[in-house]
């Protein structure tokens, strides 16, 4: 079985974002980046499945500036995967681009009998290349996985719902899963497995190789802004009585929520 996993590369939680002088977007100088925890997931479930099928194959692969893309992969191949692809480019796409992208580089590789990645990209919450890709590739997918169950030619899968209620599919490989916390917990890289992915070769593609126009760019960015700060809060001193006393005239004449 050869399975994909589409991974991101995106900015570590406690990096202090800043924007470029003229808004247009976000100062990557001195931005760690690190495989998206959502992906890490998928890669988890994919090199669990392989560690049990000794016959799959797991291909990671994620588009963006050669080596800060490379650095993410390496962390995937060190978890297990055994092949890692880095679509070289220089500009970010939305999730349109993206997904094609995507899919054009897994039809060059042959295909996939199974697809994973993460249910979105914590950076920009879209949620929205894995069914792009999907239906770029016309497969079915199934999105924000909590359990897997694999059977011959299928997968019974089970996701979470509002409500605390819970869906469960039957879907036909070839198909695409976007996974959610819950479905595995992600290894940390051994020391030996680090050092072996120093070492293995990247295969790489050109985005434009791929036949991705300027015509495929649907969103582009014009300004980007931090959210206004929150108001200060005010504490409320004194007992019980007299902080709900208060608390209730701060609601009616300052909020004017009651």
């Amino acid at each position: 079985m050869k399975i994909f996993v589409c991974v991101k590369q995106v900015p570590d939680s406690e990096t202090k974002i800043k924007f470029l002088a003229d808004g247009s977007g976000v100062d990557t100088q001195g931005v760690k980046w690190v495989l998206n925890p959502y992906d890490e997931i998928a890669v988890e479930e994919a090199v669990k499945f392989k560690e049990k099928n000794p016959t799959a194959q797991v291909f990671v692969l994620t588009l963006g500036p050669k080596q800060r893309a490379s650095e993410v992969l390496r962390t995937a191949l060190a978890m297990g995967a055994d092949e890692g692809i880095v679509i070289n480019t220089s500009q970010d796409g939305d999730s349109y681009t993206t997904a094609k992208t995507l899919a054009k580089t897994i039809q060059s590789e042959g295909g996939a009998d199974l697809i994973l990645t993460g249910k979105l990209a914590i950076d920009d919450n879209g949620n929205a290349v894995g069914p792009m890709l999907a239906e770029f590739l016309k497969i079915p997918h199934v999105s924000v996985v909590s359990k897997i169950e694999y059977q011959a030619n299928a997968l019974k899968v089970e996701r979470d719902v509002d409500g605390g209620a819970k869906e469960i599919f039957e879907i036909a490989l070839p198909c695409l899963i976007t996974t959610n916390k819950g479905l595995n917990t992600p290894r940390y890289a051994s020391l030996p497995g680090i050092m072996k992915a120093k070492k293995k070769v990247l295969k790489e593609y050109d985005q434009a190789q791929l036949g991705i126009e300027p015509s495929d760019f649907k969103v582009k960015a014009g300004a980007f802004t931090f959210p206004a700060d929150k108001a200060p809060v005010k504490m409320i001193s004194g007992d019980a009585t007299a902080q709900t006393s208060e608390l209730v005239k701060l609601l009616r004449d300052e909020a004017k929520v009651l």
